[in-house]
């Protein structure tokens, strides 16, 4: 018989036990800060109708973008980041829930895009969003900053310090109007920018798009930064102001690690205030490893009421791997899961040794028994110590009848014997 692939596909994710341990610990860390500032947990599904995920009515044009399928005349497709089913959601709940709304999600998502390094097929990514209904105040905004940069905060000895930098589309806005630039000129600047870091021909690239004046003007900000726009026209100050009272309000809140950065922008259209990215101070080369902004109206096709928004997501998947991959997180602390390995010479000893075992998981001490009792103790002691066991609980016959059992420390190889209650004692002491 032919054997089937080991192999997962292309763009899927697989982790060795380790390496889950940790990806598990940080994604618990950082969803305990969240729920600690108030965040409802949602566990939306992960199939949508495709009129929800899409706009667009030509298959074809999105199916490389997307995973869609139909069943009988429904089309449905799975979804590809946590904001369209957010939308869905509150808009089809506002009698249910109170506004303003905190929610976050820690979910699988799917994309039908070529998978490369740090791009994938399936992926976990952590969404936090602050909704509001016809206004919401931009006090929510460094909210949502000040959250997310204590929930990296929490993970901080496995990925390091991280930086944040702030960009503002109002500013830009008022800038392109004072230039006095159409449409498609702004929507092209708007690129640019944020592909500034990316391109070397960035000014050539302005002036192409907006002429010599404006792409002075548009530079200017870069070297001589924001403020040099001051007193240039009232909504440009307007913009300007807006920045300043946020930083000050990020700083209140305890948040010493925002910079201004206008070239950041966002790639997503519906952004149109404040937005913000997060980067590795150890691994700048990893770029944005989390960031987002504020939207104005994106339930609109879900609901009349106007339906504002700020919030955040962060490309767990894609910030952990690259980091497991190339071994930059020391993963010795998640080594050792199992306290205790609970050895059983015979068969005559297994009920015993099942007493002993639920004595202690009732303890919550990790613990793994060896349930081939006809095996050989070389067997049973070479499989402690490769599940990295701190012990092993060896019971024989004369453990059975005495009511001792032969403990040994699996790194000094030490042995002593001692009864349930001590036992329980010494599983419960933390080990150096």
């Amino acid at each position: 018989m032919e054997l089937k692939p080991t192999k997962t596909l292309s763009g899927f994710i697989e982790l060795l036990p380790t390496q889950q341990r940790c990806f598990d610990e940080c994604a618990a860390r950082m969803q305990r800060v969240l729920k600690t500032a108030g965040f409802a947990h949602l566990d939306l599904p992960a199939i949508e109708r495709a009129e929800v995920l899409t706009d667009k009515d030509n298959w074809d044009e999105i199916e490389t973008q997307m995973f869609l399928f139909q069943k009988g005349d429904t089309k449905m497709g799975l979804r590809y980041d946590g904001t369209v089913g957010l939308s869905r959601y509150v808009a089809g709940h506002l009698n249910d829930l109170a506004f303003p709304f905190r929610a976050y999600q820690f979910a699988r998502n799917y994309r039908g895009e070529r998978p490369q390094r740090g791009r994938y097929r399936e992926f976990y990514q952590m969404d936090l969003d602050i909704m509001g209904i016809d206004s919401l105040s931009e006090n929510y905004d460094a909210e949502i900053v000040a959250t997310l940069a204590r929930a990296y905060e929490s993970i901080a000895e496995f990925i390091g310090p991280v930086n944040i930098r702030i960009g503002n589309r109002r500013f830009w806005n008022a800038m392109f109007e004072y230039l006095g630039l159409n449409a498609e000129q702004s929507r092209a600047a708007f690129v640019l920018i944020d592909k500034k870091d990316k391109i070397s021909d960035f000014y050539d690239g302005l002036v192409e798009t907006v002429g010599k004046n404006a792409a002075d003007k548009i530079n200017n900000v870069f070297s001589n930064g924001y403020k040099s726009c001051a007193g240039v026209s009232d909504t440009l100050d307007a913009a300007i102001n807006e920045i300043d009272a946020f930083m000050e309000l990020l700083k209140s809140m305890g948040i010493q690690n925002a910079v201004i950065d206008l070239g950041i922008m966002r790639g997503h259209a519906y952004y149109t205030g404040i937005v913000f990215e997060f980067f590795l101070n150890n691994f700048p080369e990893l770029g944005a490893i989390g960031g987002g902004g504020r939207y104005e109206d994106l339930a609109s096709k879900f609901s009349k009421t106007k339906i504002i928004g700020v919030g955040a997501a962060v490309g767990f998947s894609r910030l952990m791997v690259a980091l497991l991959d190339d071994n930059r997180i020391d993963l010795t602390p998640f080594a050792r899961p199992v306290r205790a390995a609970v050895l059983v010479m015979g068969g005559a000893q297994v009920a015993y040794a099942m007493g002993v075992l639920a004595a202690l998981r009732g303890a919550g001490i990790v613990s793994v028994p060896y349930l081939d009792a006809n095996k050989k103790f070389k067997n049973q002691i070479e499989f402690a110590d490769k599940i990295n066991a701190d012990f092993s609980i060896i019971i024989g016959e004369n453990e059975k009848n005495s009511g001792l059992l032969t403990v040994k420390d699996m790194q000094s190889g030490e042995q002593q014997s001692l009864n349930t209650d001590d036992l329980l004692k010494l599983m419960k002491q933390v080990r150096d």
